[in-house]
């Protein structure tokens, strides 16, 4: 790919789309020749249900004896989804007393897939949702009521409808990304036209975006969210349960040491990030902003690339691209100044929308042991002043 600074920016270097964003092509729902992993992936919802995954993985020798030559990325990417949930199920199968320690025969795939797809061992939004989901019908789109998931932990309404909803919103991301790209090559090239209209389809994204956000609690009950949903997808950093990490068991790499890493988490997606970045929305230091930096280690290489070179992109006076573009020109074309605002104003609003979210699904909850904290999110950090703060320094953006 071209990364030189005024190369057009080109979604598809990227693993990108307009029609789906930074959602994979239909992703692979079984493995080929790998029926012990296939029916681990199958059965797991049952087995947790029963408090028998632990057992179950104890009585395998080997879950994955070694990776077919012929597997694709997309195989990868199935095989990591089944393993991080399994691996997720195995600590947190009773939540009270979680194990420290993954097993050899967990362990050991599990990292081998992870370091194959440059992530961190540990349930990751990627698995958790961007590879997560088939279409009831082909033939018709990614759509709420055509999208169900592909592996669950406990499964019911409450925990499926959760992540389609995150599935729907990165579906939606996707023209809003080629227009913000649009928007920044046409500010690289002096084409205020390209602008607009890259601007003008990004708010339109964001609209649709927003409206899929409000519809969290059609089927998605902040109770049943925070007691049969969340416990699963803790991670081993900045946890009371798990003060020293988890032990990978028989992990050359990691030389016997417990591991800290963070839990499965939306601050994961590569979404807000990069409406930031291209929308110049400047977040002073604070633990949120130093996590938020943290988490682009579990994002996909290609998507954190992606953002890198939106952040790269300044004008000549070091400014970010597009809003240093913007405001040069708000006298001479209110429009582009008017589009911009309709941008970051919905970013705005998406964030108002998360922030009462996670004060209703999480903060107000009543919390019955260390390991389902109220006062920190699932990546492990306190969030309500934060995300309070990075919602009025979006607001500020345009402030004047």
């Amino acid at each position: 790919m071209d990364r030189r600074p005024n190369s057009p920016i080109r979604l598809i270097d990227f693993a990108l789309s307009p029609e789906g964003g930074f959602l994979p092509s239909d992703p692979v729902e079984t493995l080929p020749d790998c029926p012990l992993l296939n029916h681990l992936g199958r059965e797991l919802p049952k087995l947790l249900s029963a408090h028998r995954v632990r057992q179950f993985i104890h009585e395998q020798s080997s879950l994955l004896a070694q990776i077919p030559m012929s597997w694709s990325d997309a195989d990868y990417q199935a095989a990591m989804r089944i393993l991080s949930f399994a691996g997720h199920a195995y600590v947190w199968e009773d939540p009270r007393h979680p194990a420290d320690r993954i097993p050899p025969q967990l362990a050991k795939p599990w990292h081998q897939i992870a370091s194959r797809l440059g992530r961190p061992p540990v349930l990751s939004y990627a698995s958790y949702a961007l590879d997560n989901w088939r279409r009831l019908d082909r033939t018709k789109p990614i759509e709420l009521d055509n999208v169900v998931l592909l592996q669950n932990f406990l499964g019911g309404l409450d925990e499926e409808w959760f992540v389609v909803i995150h599935i729907q919103i990165e579906r939606q991301a996707g023209p809003g990304l080629e227009g913000l790209v649009r928007a920044m090559n046409g500010a690289s090239e002096g084409n205020d036209e390209d602008v607009l209209s890259g601007l003008q389809a990004l708010a339109s994204a964001q609209t649709a975006m927003k409206d899929t956000l409000l519809r969290m609690k059609e089927r998605c009950d902040p109770y049943v969210y925070y007691t049969r949903v969340r416990p699963y997808i803790h991670g081993w950093k900045n946890n009371p349960s798990l003060p020293h990490g988890l032990l990978y068991e028989k992990v050359g790499a990691y030389g016997g040491q417990p591991q800290q890493f963070r839990g499965e988490t939306g601050a994961q997606s590569t979404i807000v990030p990069c409406l930031d970045a291209g929308l110049g929305i400047h977040h002073a230091p604070d633990p949120l902003t130093v996590y938020l930096r943290e988490m682009r280690e579990y994002m996909p290489p290609r998507h954190r690339s992606f953002l890198e070179v939106l952040e790269s992109r300044t004008d000549n006076q070091g400014r970010p691209l597009l809003p240093g573009y913007i405001r040069d020109r708000k006298g001479d074309h209110p429009r582009l100044w008017s589009a911009y605002r309709d941008c970051v104003d919905l970013l705005a609003q998406f964030r108002a929308i998360h922030l009462g979210y996670a004060d209703e699904y999480i903060y107000r909850q009543h919390q019955t042991h260390a390991s389902n904290p109220t006062a920190v999110g699932t990546g492990g950090t306190p969030f309500m002043t934060y995300l309070q703060k990075h919602l009025d320094e979006t607001k500020q953006a345009i402030a004047s």
